[in-house]
């Protein structure tokens, strides 16, 4: 028999072959399934503007968005609730569920650990309690409040950022570690405490102002205008770049402090930072729409499961899905249910994401065991 020896050219050349080979079905496992969730918005949003308690048919909608753009006649009652009512509504909507689901998927990878989400670790509750004391306090309204959410979900950040990196050094797997958990824990501290300065405040608090701040406290799209709108999308023009400069180092710190540092990365610069983009993320569109509940907690897990890994994109999609879903679903189909109650949108995203953490917690016990 001849035994024929390959060269080692041709063995690299193979493993190169296969390497690509893989590399090739790991795009299009996500791809595919990143693309379904797009489109699944696109329909979505086209569902969210032409459905519901009024209804609108497509040639009346590019009609009357036409007509608007260029000055022309407009249709009497469907043109301002087009326009003015379900078009920002949904456009809004849209963002903050791209904001949320980028905010959280970010602190989840980063921390590699699906509780550390900006609702659970206290940013949520920094703007919520800094929104209330506007509101029951000083009487603010509209864009102050949203201003004060702004700064309360910056400060609470830094405090949480700066008590999880006392004690930890330049590196190391085990720091890092410890550095995380000492982040969600401070958070979780903080947001207790900051949860009974917001009922503090509401027990003090008029009837109408403390019904005001109870819509605001849930999370909801009824403020949605094109001035909020156009905030939200320079935002995101700003924060959506730094994601996919960072999205790089923190496929890298996946792997570990340790090994992150030995592959060039600069682990506290690179931490630093994403927990800056993913607090700008979580506190844009929560002074844009209060604190929806869930929304930054569910979109990394639920993506990750349809698209078999971390994906910021799939977690972007998946929280503007939610948030559209939500809203309908309370706009149009719990007044029929419930007697013409409209139901604020996270109402809905908090009824989902409390049996989704039950559940992620029971299937967390079962693979541990």
């Amino acid at each position: 028999m001849t035994t024929v020896h390959k060269l080692p050219t041709e063995l690299a050349l193979n493993a190169n072959n296969a390497g690509k080979h893989n590399h090739q079905l790991s795009l299009r496992r996500v791809l595919g399934p990143t693309f379904v969730l797009g489109l699944a918005v696109v329909v979505m949003f086209a569902v969210y503007v032409l459905l519901g308690s009024y209804t609108v048919t497509i040639p009346d909608f590019f009609k009357i968005v036409i007509n608007h753009l260029t000055g022309g006649e407009k249709i009497p009652g469907a043109s301002f609730i087009v326009m003015e009512h379900k078009l920002p509504r949904a456009v809004v909507g849209t963002m903050i569920g791209i904001a949320f689901g980028l905010a959280g998927a970010l602190f989840q990878t980063m921390l590699r650990n699906p509780l550390a989400s900006p609702d659970i670790i206290g940013i949520s509750y920094g703007a919520s309690a800094a929104a209330v004391t506007a509101i029951v306090i000083f009487g603010a309204s509209g864009a102050v409040v949203s201003g004060a959410a702004l700064g309360g979900a910056l400060g609470v950040a830094a405090i949480i950022y700066a008590i999880s990196r006392g004690g930890s050094g330049a590196g190391g797997g085990s720091r890092g570690n410890a550095a995380g958990n000492r982040l969600i824990l401070a958070g979780v501290g903080i947001a207790a405490a900051l949860h009974a300065v917001v009922n503090f405040l509401m027990t003090r608090a008029d009837i109408r102002t403390a019904a005001d701040a109870l819509i605001w406290l849930n999370g909801s799209l009824n403020s949605a205008t094109w001035d909020r709108a156009g905030v939200l999308a320079v935002s995101l023009l700003v924060l959506i770049p730094a994601v996919i400069a960072l999205a790089g180092p923190l496929r890298i710190l996946e792997l570990g402090d340790d090994a992150a540092a030995g592959l060039g990365i600069k682990v506290n610069a690179a931490r630093l930072g994403l927990v800056l983009t993913a607090v700008g993320l979580a506190a844009v569109a929560t002074a844009a729409a209060g604190p929806v509940a869930f929304v930054a907690f569910l979109a990394g897990p639920i993506a990750r499961r349809l698209v078999r890994k971390p994906s910021l994109p799939a977690s972007a999609l998946t929280g503007a899905l939610i948030v559209l879903l939500a809203d309908f679903f309370a706009s149009n189909i719990a007044p029929v249910i419930l007697d013409g109650t409209v139901l604020p949108v996270g109402v809905i995203t908090g009824a989902l994401g409390a049996p989704f953490l039950l559940w992620l917690l029971v299937t967390s016990n079962r693979k541990e065991a």
